[in-house]
């Protein structure tokens, strides 16, 4: 009888368990932004850089104009997101979310993640594009500038925006920790910074996750 009830006891433990972990997995599964063949979904605003998708991934090549940005058409408010980044041709560029256009002109504001090609190194910074500038620089994190050891290969970036906390990961850096509740939500878009000196950008992996787990 005992052993009976010790197998059943095993049964139905198991059987909780492997419930519990199901919900878990649901809780953080992860959805593709990108369908790695062409840009539905996306749209391209503000200037003349073009976006193209090569081998599953987008590529983004500097063209006349203002920035340029290639913008989610969903909106999202609380997430993780999580891709991969490497520069072609050092540019400046960044991942925007949380972001908006403005009437009238229909300029792309919000926050911004840098994507930072230059010897300043703050990629992973959180920077307020078209509105209050820097947020969180990383001026003072030797550690979160050196996160980016070569600027041609494949980097990680995570992005986690979870109420008023906006926190950034490159390479599994920590870099910016920011606490700031202007947006709660808006859409996602890669940036291709106006310049007229010639640059290639390309991104992939690009996964989100709407209801990430706490900490």
């Amino acid at each position: 009888m005992l052993g009976d009830m010790t197998q059943h006891h095993l049964v139905a433990t198991i059987a909780c368990t492997g419930i519990v972990l199901t919900l878990a997995a649901c809780a953080t599964s992860s959805t593709p932004l990108l369908n790695g063949k062409d840009l539905t979904g996306w749209t391209t605003v503000g200037g003349g850089a073009t976006y193209s998708v090569e081998d599953g991934e987008i590529v983004g090549t500097r063209g006349p104009g203002p920035n340029t940005f290639l913008r989610t058409n969903e909106v999202y408010g609380d997430f993780v997101l999580e891709l991969e980044f490497k520069w072609d041709k050092a540019i400046n560029s960044g991942v925007q979310f949380r972001s908006r256009q403005r009437e009238g002109d229909g300029r792309v504001t919000g926050y911004q993640c840098e994507l930072d090609h230059s010897d300043r190194r703050w990629t992973g910074g959180i920077y307020d594009e078209a509105g209050r500038g820097w947020l969180a620089p990383l001026d003072d994190d030797p550690v979160a500038m050196a996160a980016v050891p070569d600027l041609y290969a494949w980097s990680s970036l995570r992005i986690e925006a979870m109420g008023d906390r906006l926190r950034t990961w490159v390479n599994g850096v920590p870099c910016a920790d920011l606490v700031d509740g202007q947006d709660a939500e808006g859409f996602i878009a890669l940036q291709v910074h106006g310049s007229k000196d010639p640059g290639q950008v390309r991104w992939r992996n690009i996964r989100l996750t709407d209801r990430p787990p706490s900490d």
